[in-house]
């Protein structure tokens, strides 16, 4: 292809797009002459992407006055940090739509440049609202790329962090982040992550959502392979330990990878209390979430096949309450907890006060008239209850649903083999949790493969003094976070 065949081609291309542009209302092109050389100009721009005072400020009082006939002579006009020249017409529609200034010259037709003059429409930054904590920072992130991004480095303002930019959508041309810090992350951990990002073929990119669902290790597991998390103190802290974030321009939450199972039972309001009670904490989530899993299965399994186990004065109460109820355990338990589930989704769809009203008055109309009517007992509907409020206890909201999921397939196993099938599903279960990852490192990690070293911080969390090693799993590149002060011995207060 020679010089005026790829010329033709080009100036082709720019007519296309020309004739696109002006079928939007925001296309905005205007023709300007330089008072001292009578130099034609052409500014063209989408009026909607742009911040117009800094044309008005910034540019066209320079261009008007001073005088100029190349290009070149403009970008030194303009006291703009970001003025780009260039001939390559390809970028003409990436640029215009990213919020730069298209300028021409009549004088220079060979050349062009694009001026800087985004129009930033940020909200102002807010309390976390998923991850609320009583203790600690009250900042959460927002929907600007370049925002978050701050916040993350002046909590870490050393040169080590490093962010890597890439752009993915077809048609959305979202830019993504990945920040880690150079000499603690693994390289093949970036390495791993740079590639399954840039191997993403999809048109539009929304939200860092999309991403968890492109790039996880096992897409068809209900279990979420990357935490997320909308509190900047998080990532700082995930960051120190040699993990790496991601970061979707427009969304408000920020992608961790990789990530452990125990983690989505951690909430980061642990670190800001005494060892002790957040250990605590940590095991009472544990429990709920057993509890909300299991125990209605066990009163299903219980009722269906295994009576001897129940106590005699237990067994009276349970007769009591289902001498009228037609319906078996197991349709009993699944009108509840698919009640449940109603009252659920009708809640987080509707306003939030009216949602609020939705959840209290229709759990407690529902729960009552359906005992009432005899076709629930008093006691599966305690259970059911009891069960959906230790689900609430989950800190991170896509685990939570994760939660909600697990409980049908073993109510299913329950009705079919009793307290045999509850075990068969768990089994399943356990399998597939050994099996998965999350950037090919242990999903199930400390627990299995088990690492002593890493337990410090898993299932409970042990005092600072103790954390001086960074998790093995990460495979980080300086594995030691600080260095322990040796115990001095005290004397006796004889001495």
């Amino acid at each position: 292809m020679n010089w005026f065949t790829k010329k033709k081609i080009q100036h082709n291309e720019r007519e296309t797009l020309e004739n696109y542009l002006q079928r939007s209302n925001d296309y905005t092109k205007v023709h300007y002459i330089n008072q001292a050389t009578n130099c034609r100009f052409c500014f063209s721009f989408i009026s909607t992407l742009i911040d117009e005072s800094i044309l008005q400020e910034n540019v066209l009082p320079y261009l008007l006055e001073k005088p100029f006939e190349k290009i070149e002579e403009v970008k030194k006009l303009i006291p703009l940090a970001d003025v780009q020249v260039s001939n390559d017409e390809s970028l003409i529609e990436q640029k215009l739509f990213n919020g730069y200034v298209f300028l021409t010259l009549d004088s220079d037709p060979g050349h062009f440049a694009f001026l800087a003059a985004q129009k930033e429409i940020v909200r102002s930054i807010t309390q976390p609202e998923v991850e609320f904590s009583v203790i600690g920072p009250k900042e959460a992130f927002v929907e600007s790329l370049e925002q978050n991004v701050n916040l993350i480095r002046k909590r870490l303002p050393v040169k080590e962090l490093i962010s890597e930019e890439l752009t993915l959508g077809t048609l959305s041309k979202t830019k993504i982040s990945v920040m880690y810090l150079d000499g603690i992350a693994d390289p093949d951990n970036i390495q791993e992550v740079m590639k399954r990002l840039k191997d993403v073929e999809f048109d539009a990119i929304t939200d860092s959502s999309y991403i968890v669902q492109l790039i996880s290790d096992n897409k068809n597991s209900p279990f979420p392979q990357l935490l997320d998390t909308e509190r900047p103190d998080r990532v700082t802290a995930i960051l120190a330990e040699g993990k790496i974030a991601i970061f979707v321009d427009g969304s408000p939450h920020v992608l961790i990878t990789p990530t452990t199972l125990v983690e989505f039972f951690g909430s980061f309001e642990d670190y800001f209390l005494n060892w002790m009670i957040s250990s605590f904490f940590r095991l009472i989530r544990l429990f709920a979430v057993a509890f909300s899993i299991l125990i209605t299965p066990i009163y299903v399994a219980t009722l269906s096949y295994h009576y001897e186990l129940i106590p005699k004065d237990l067994m009276n109460t349970l007769v009591t309450s289902r001498r009228e109820i037609p319906l078996p355990p197991i349709l009993e338990a699944l009108f509840l907890e698919l009640t449940i589930e109603l009252l659920r989704e009708a809640g987080a769809r509707l306003p939030t006060k009216v949602g609020q009203t939705i959840g209290i008055v229709g759990g407690i109309v529902i729960g009552t008239a359906s005992v009432e009517a005899g076709l629930t007992s008093n006691v599966l509907l305690i259970i059911v209850a009891l069960a959906a409020l230790a689900s609430f206890t989950t800190p991170v909201y896509k685990m939570g649903n994760a939660i909600r999921l697990l409980r049908f397939p073993f109510l299913f196993f329950a009705e079919l083999w009793g307290l045999l099938g509850i075990v068969f599903c768990f089994c399943l279960l356990m399998a597939h949790l050994i099996r998965l990852t999350s950037l090919n490192r242990p999903f199930l990690e400390p627990i299995y493969p088990p690492r002593m070293t890493d337990l410090k911080d898993s299932i409970i969390r042990l005092p600072f003094s103790k954390q001086s090693l960074r998790p093995q799993t990460l495979r980080t590149q300086n594995p030691v976070r600080f260095t322990p002060r040796k115990k001095v011995k005290k004397g006796d207060i004889d001495e």
